[in-house]
């Protein structure tokens, strides 16, 4: 057996994991990427960036490990979800991907729900007809830019549009194919009923595969590129936020999991289909063979603190040692995480961000409290779903870059009411993806023992403080009132 690779490609880096033949993880490499935003609500990236960015963190961990090229037998990817990238024959992008934070597509859901109805769409596929989804952004081509519609050999999903590169045959897991608004979740296929409300044509469709089956092997051309050999396989993979589940060491139901990245997608595992009736939650296909995963895709989250930092002219870190100086409850300042729109309380693409309370004796760290505990207002909505629907645990698990911050750590316990521990392990989005390499390259016999053996979790609890938890409570009294006032208005 061989080393393995993991892979993360999120929207803020592309970054990478390697492991011994063992599991054990030896070494971290990490690469910006960007985002344009061409129009209100349109977020794109150029592929290019995720194709440098893991040649340069692979070249990175091989080298700095000081390993042979052909030592590297497979390489796993847990890359964003519910972006879409026109690729033709030769596996090449015919534009920028749209990516998971877009919502041009609005107009393309509500032609779903005018043609199948919303209660319809999601009993089959347990998802919102929402625009942040693949099948809106299609049909948004095929009405907007009919010219790369019509180009288009394949419609992959990020992970599907690697795959291709990487291997020359572009797939896609269960996990991405049922974030489309086309997979019917009860078959475990693609819905011909969904296709048919849709139009869209299911041979521009990735074909689906499990996410440790093998694509193939490094085509020579990537093989070079990433200083490996072609005897390295590459394994299909999952969404990011099913590897990091994984990664969180998360691979059976009672756990629920926190991923704090540039969203904050929050997720569970079930063994059977959950239609939640408020429609917070979704039910999704899985990494891990057997199981769903049940997860509210996040609202903007480190985004939001990124977005502070660049209008104040400052730093993320500077907004977090900002937080630290202000009280629990930010003296009244209190701040609603919809910059992109919502997925909590409710789903609405038209919600934007709000602050409110503000008055002449706040400051910059009132701002950046409220933010941080905005964010944790908007997972307290997730967690008591979750734990309404008899699928929450004992403690959350909290993943990505937010789970370093002990002051937003301790802020989600307190506004929850529920312990949270850290996840130690490095890069676990990564992690997760190497785990699925692990279990094609035979080191475990499936995600669960991979999931148990390869993930650390902090001895350390954050437990809530009864003080703080009171304080929080009146504040999240409010803050849902607020949310209820600015979508009236944004209707």
């Amino acid at each position: 057996m061989g080393y393995l690779i993991g892979i993360d490609v999120g929207s803020q880096s592309v970054k990478a994991v390697l492991c011994s033949p063992d599991g054990k993880v030896i070494g971290t490499a990490a690469s910006p990427c960007s985002m344009s935003h061409p129009a209100s609500g349109w977020s794109e990236q150029n592929p290019h960036d995720w194709q440098t960015g893991i040649e340069s963190t692979v070249r990175r961990v091989v080298a700095d490990a000081a390993i042979a090229p052909e030592d590297v037998s497979h390489i796993g990817l847990g890359c964003q979800v519910d972006g879409v990238v026109p690729i033709d024959e030769r596996m090449r992008p015919l534009r920028d991907a749209i990516i998971w934070l877009d919502r041009r597509a609005i107009a393309q859901a509500a032609t779903m729900v005018e043609r199948a109805g919303m209660d319809r769409i999601f009993a089959i596929s347990g998802l919102n007809a929402d625009a942040s989804h693949i099948a809106p952004k299609i049909m948004w081509l095929r009405d907007e830019e009919p010219e790369t519609y019509r180009a288009a050999h394949l419609l992959p999903p990020v992970g599907g549009f690697l795959t291709g590169w990487l291997t020359g045959r572009a797939v896609q897991d269960h996990a991405n194919a049922s974030s489309t608004l086309l997979y019917d979740i009860r078959e475990c296929a693609w819905s011909d009923e969904l296709l048919d409300v849709t139009g869209v044509d299911p041979s521009l469709l990735a074909p689906i595969v499990p996410a440790h089956e093998p694509a193939g092997s490094l085509s020579p051309e990537v093989a070079d590129a990433l200083g490996l050999t072609t005897s390295c396989v590459v394994v299909t993979g999952t969404g990011d936020d099913h590897a990091a589940t994984l990664g969180a060491g998360v691979a059976r139901p009672g756990t629920i999991v926190d991923v704090t990245g540039t969203a904050e997608p929050v997720t569970t595992v079930s063994l059977s289909p959950v239609f939640d009736a408020g429609r917070l939650v979704e039910t999704h296909a899985n990494a891990v063979d057997g199981t769903l995963l049940i997860e509210n895709p996040g609202f903007v989250s480190g985004g939001s603190t990124a977005w502070l930092a660049q209008a104040l002219g400052a730093t993320q870190a500077e907004v977090f040692t900002w937080a630290e100086d202000a009280p629990a409850g930010s003296d009244g300042v209190i701040f609603v995480p919809a910059l992109s729109g919502a997925t909590a309380p409710r789903w609405n693409d038209r919600m934007r961000g709000a602050f409110y309370g503000l008055s002449m004796n706040h400051d910059r760290s009132h701002l950046g409290r409220a933010v941080l505990e905005g964010c944790a207002y908007a997972l307290r909505d997730i967690v008591e779903q979750i734990g309404a629907l008899g699928l929450g645990g004992s403690e959350i698990r909290v993943v990505g870059g937010g789970a370093r911050s002990r002051s937003w750590t301790q802020i989600k316990s307190d506004v929850t009411g529920i312990p949270v521990r850290p996840v130690l392990s490095p890069e676990p989005t990564a992690l997760g993806a190497a785990m699925l390499a692990a279990v094609a390259a035979g080191v475990f016999p499936d995600a669960v023992a991979a999931a148990e053996a390869m993930s650390k979790v902090s001895d350390e609890r954050y437990e809530p403080d009864a003080g703080h938890h009171e304080i929080y409570n009146r504040a999240y009294r409010t803050y849902r009132r607020l949310f209820d006032a600015l979508e009236e208005v944004a209707m």
